[in-house]
């Protein structure tokens, strides 16, 4: 009997012991907010349901948008809309906070490179595609109002397209305009890619495509990732180089726009041209 008494024993210390075990197996512990180079979803509630938290708080920020617009919302709030798409279990806040922090505003993270961007922790593969998708949807919305359209009596159009593709980049970049004979806007490319504050521009190369496209006149643009949109002399010297060149072809040169963050120099009302 007593052998039989402690077998027993034995028997239920074991059960207890597997009890256990399978209660710890669904305690969640706390969740690390980046647990690696994506952030994590939320182990989400039986049926596949978010947390009510959670789920209040994007149904609030999502009717606010839907209500009041973007205008009256921080930026942080913005880039949260973005991310619920990219991370849909996970409170967004703290790195969408952490993006505007690295970067600075709404606009200079959805343009900030991929590569920096995914220096941030929490920044996957998913919420770069997010990023991406938005800043190519508002340059095409952009240049859809500008493109095949008359450049005169849409200038502040133009103005907006070049500060929506250029203001917020780190480096600089040169495009042109190229109009036909009625100053209708019939392509827009980028010539040349450079560093902070240099970018390498070829006159003949600019004219030369002039000539492929039957374009009748240019505006050159480029911006000045410093914010500040002062022209260098090398920028003058450069603008010089290419006017003499489309001269000779009987191309004209209408402007060179210098993109800063928040505005812009134009060469022709400041007398460079």
């Amino acid at each position: 009997m007593h052998h039989r008494g402690r077998v027993n024993r034995i028997f239920t210390l074991r059960a207890q012991a597997a009890d256990m075990t399978r209660r710890n197996a669904f305690c969640e512990g706390p969740l690390p907010l980046f647990d690696s180079d994506e952030v994590q979803a939320v182990q989400p509630l039986p049926g596949g349901r978010v947390p009510s938290y959670m789920a209040d708080h994007r149904q609030r920020l999502r009717a606010r948008f839907m209500q009041g617009g973007a205008q009256p919302m921080p930026d942080y709030e913005m880039l949260e809309l973005v991310l619920f798409r990219a991370i849909p279990r996970q409170d967004v806040k703290p790195l969408a906070r952490a993006l505007i922090d690295r970067f600075g505003d709404f606009n200079r993270v959805l343009s900030a490179p991929v590569a920096r961007l995914r220096e941030v922790r929490g920044v996957g593969v998913r919420v770069v595609e997010e990023l991406k998708i938005v800043e190519a949807a508002a340059h095409r919305m952009a240049r859809a109002r500008v493109i095949d359209r008359p450049v005169i009596s849409g200038w502040d159009a133009v103005l907006d397209y070049c500060h929506t593709t250029m203001a917020h980049r780190d480096t600089e970049q040169f495009r042109i305009l190229y109009l036909d004979r009625k100053n209708v806007l019939i392509a827009d490319e980028e010539q040349a890619r450079g560093t902070v504050d240099h970018v390498p521009v070829y006159p003949r190369e600019v004219v030369k495509r002039a000539l492929e496209l039957n374009a009748s006149a240019l505006i050159l643009v480029h911006n000045h990732p410093s914010g500040d949109p002062g022209p260098s002399q090398a920028d003058i010297s450069m603008t010089a180089q290419i006017v003499a060149a489309a001269e000779a072809l009987n191309i004209a040169v209408h402007d060179h726009l210098i993109i800063g963050k928040s505005r812009e120099l134009s060469f022709r009302a400041e007398g460079y041209l």
